[in-house]
């Protein structure tokens, strides 16, 4: 199901996170498949820059969403000798049958090591089987400064897969199958008349 998309996304398979979610998530990476299957990056949309979300987030979550995907805030607490603390942990993007998914269109690299932190919290605490990032490939920076967007925008501090990968081959992670899927140069349209 997901091989289908790299056609347009760059594919990162940590800890057999694919296998993971095609053969004991199948629901959930079919939806998956089927969103980012349907997702192309306008030069309409992307030249206006974003606000608060980006339109990008917005196609994706509103795609899950529809699914049956929810934004996941958990309640965790350690709990020894009775003596209860909280233990919070961030929200996630997309939840839904223990598969936990996060974009990071543009925010500063270091939300990756939020998302990474959280998944493998979740991971060891049995809520989450499986962590998925969708990003921008770093190929897609020359792109993106081709549509009039300024390289402070997509700068070398912001999220991109050269970014992340490192954090996850090092263990940001822990054990989590955290699987990344890189949007690339080839999703982008051009649609100028």
């Amino acid at each position: 199901m997901l091989a289908a998309l790299g056609d347009r996304f760059e594919i990162f398979d940590w800890r057999n996170a694919i296998a993971i979610l095609e053969n004991v998530h199948a629901g959930e990476a079919a939806d998956i498949a089927a969103v980012l299957g349907a997702f192309t990056l306008r030069h309409s949309e992307e030249a206006v820059g974003g606000g608060d979300k980006s339109r990008i987030a917005a196609f994706i979550d509103k795609g899950l969403s529809e699914r049956g995907w929810i934004e996941k805030a958990f309640d965790t607490r350690i709990v020894v000798d009775g003596v209860e603390t909280p233990s919070p942990t961030h929200g996630v993007d997309c939840f839904r049958g223990r598969v936990a998914l996060e974009v990071e269109w543009n925010n500063k690299d270091p939300f990756f090591d939020r998302d990474l932190n959280n998944f493998r919290l979740l991971y060891d605490l049995r809520v989450v089987d499986v962590g998925v990032i969708v990003t921008r490939a770093t190929s897609l920076e020359k792109v993106l400064r081709g549509v009039g967007r300024s390289a402070t925008t997509y700068g070398k501090a912001t999220a991109h897969t050269e970014k992340l990968y490192p954090k996850i081959k090092g263990g940001g992670a822990g054990g989590c199958p955290a699987p990344v899927l890189g949007i690339t140069e080839r999703a982008y349209v051009d649609d100028r008349a």
